[in-house]
């Protein structure tokens, strides 16, 4: 079966807050491409934004003050991120969060970011699972049978997970609904959808795509 058979690039920020509002910085990143349902390639760096890290950020993502010191520069680091990203759907896990960071730190640069559209695989999965009792990366892979291969709050290891979720959700529309090939716009549409609004949308999806329609919407298949 055939998912994602346009570009869908995950990425990951850690960060030294909520906030680029408020000063806050990127630390790492980690990008990951996904075509045809599999990871084909991947961008991770640690960043040198030149600022502090709080002592509680070191605490959760085991990023030190000497880690980043040593870095590469953002000046460098961002627009290869963005020409590895280029035109191809973003997405992250929490979307806005990612999103608002990486558009700071491109227009600290005079950069614009070129990529077409952002999927937010955390509202996805509210739509699609409906029934599940975290949505938070690490209970949300956790129940979907998703592990960790390392230690999670690192970028490529919460980029890899997210990833995997979002190929789980493509494998799971095409079980339950016949969709062959899953297009980010179709993921897009879901996000702006309620909830409730989900499986009726994807069976009339899949009936004007030429596809068959299975279990509903809270059905949940878990991944091998």
């Amino acid at each position: 079966m055939a998912v994602y058979s346009k570009a869908i690039v995950m990425i990951d920020f850690e960060t030294t807050g909520l906030s680029p509002d408020m000063g806050d910085r990127i630390t790492e990143v980690a990008a990951i491409r996904i075509v045809d349902g599999r990871i084909t390639e991947r961008y991770v760096s640690l960043i040198n934004c030149q600022v502090r890290i709080p002592s509680f950020i070191t605490g959760l993502t085991g990023i030190t003050q000497q880690m980043v010191d040593g870095a590469p520069p953002v000046a460098k680091v961002l627009p290869e991120l963005l020409e590895f990203i280029g035109a191809d759907a973003l997405a992250a896990h929490n979307a806005s969060f990612d999103e608002k960071f990486l558009r700071a730190e491109a227009a600290r640069l005079g950069l614009a970011p070129a990529h077409q559209g952002t999927v937010c695989s955390l509202k996805l999965a509210r739509r699609v699972f409906p029934a599940l009792g975290s949505y938070k990366l690490g209970q949300l892979s956790g129940q979907l049978g998703i592990r960790f291969k390392s230690a999670a709050h690192r970028a490529e290891s919460d980029a890899e997970v997210a990833a995997q979720v979002l190929l789980h959700i493509g494998q799971h529309l095409g079980d339950s609904y016949g969709i062959t090939e899953v297009e980010p716009e179709l993921l897009l549409s879901i996000n702006r959808l309620a909830a409730a609004k989900v499986h009726a949308y994807l069976l009339k999806h899949a009936g004007g795509a030429g596809g068959g329609a299975g279990g509903g919407v809270a059905g949940l298949r878990t991944a091998r």
